[in-house]
């Protein structure tokens, strides 16, 4: 497979798995900032690998062969991602660019080996599950901070919204996976959260608490 097919199947995977329908054509277009007529010369491609079931003005969908290969190349990305963080110290708001590098290389032997050396790891430094050699994804119980009644405490787990300016926002108010959370108050206004983050009192808007996902403690 080359990049642009792999590429392809991971959009088609992460668009598939958050809606569990069919994906058309112009959604596909625009996560991948490109035009609808080359996704459609890349689905008739993608088609007779039977990676994909394609039906023009129908939709797409993943073959359990394209499910599976598409899975192999989140787990790759995933576990570079936990690698450049925990290894080598990259800021979170930095690895997913450099992941997408790294998530073509080939050798199973070597992400096998890279899992093993990680500690088998089951999430990625923003909280997203990691699938295993097999597929199969272990199921991340969260919930959104938004969803929070005041005095309620909860385990920062992961985030919606990974994007390198949302990331350091949250480095800027020192919330990370693992941040200790309490909600001291909600405004009813625009639903705006006063928190205290490992001690510390922090106001966050309703769209920032909407990006984060935490777990009751």
């Amino acid at each position: 497979m080359t990049f642009s097919e792999e590429n392809y199947l991971k959009t088609i995977y992460h668009i598939t798995s958050s809606s569990g329908i069919e994906v058309s054509t112009n959604a596909i277009a625009e996560k991948m900032e490109t035009k609808a007529s080359s996704v459609t010369d890349m689905l008739k491609k993608l088609a007779e690998k039977e990676l994909i079931v394609y039906q023009k003005y129908k939709g797409v969908l993943l073959t359990a062969k394209g499910s599976h290969l598409a899975k192999m190349i989140v787990r790759k990305h995933r576990l570079w991602e936990v690698f450049l963080v925990n290894k080598l110290q990259f800021p979170w708001d930095e690895v997913h660019d450099i992941a997408e590098q790294l998530e073509h290389i080939k050798s199973e032997k070597l992400i096998n080996k890279l899992d093993d050396f990680l500690g088998n790891p089951t999430e990625d430094p923003h909280g997203d599950p990691i699938p295993d050699a097999n597929g199969k994804i272990s199921k991340i119980e969260k919930i959104l901070l938004a969803e929070l009644n005041e005095n309620q405490k909860a385990i920062c787990t992961g985030v919606k919204d990974s994007s390198t300016q949302f990331l350091k926002y949250l480095d800027k108010n020192q919330i990370t996976l693992g941040s200790n959370i309490e909600v001291v108050s909600k405004e009813e206004f625009d639903l705006s959260l006063k928190i205290k983050v490992e001690g510390k009192t922090v106001t966050i808007s309703n769209i920032i608490a909407n990006n984060l996902y935490v777990k009751m403690v």
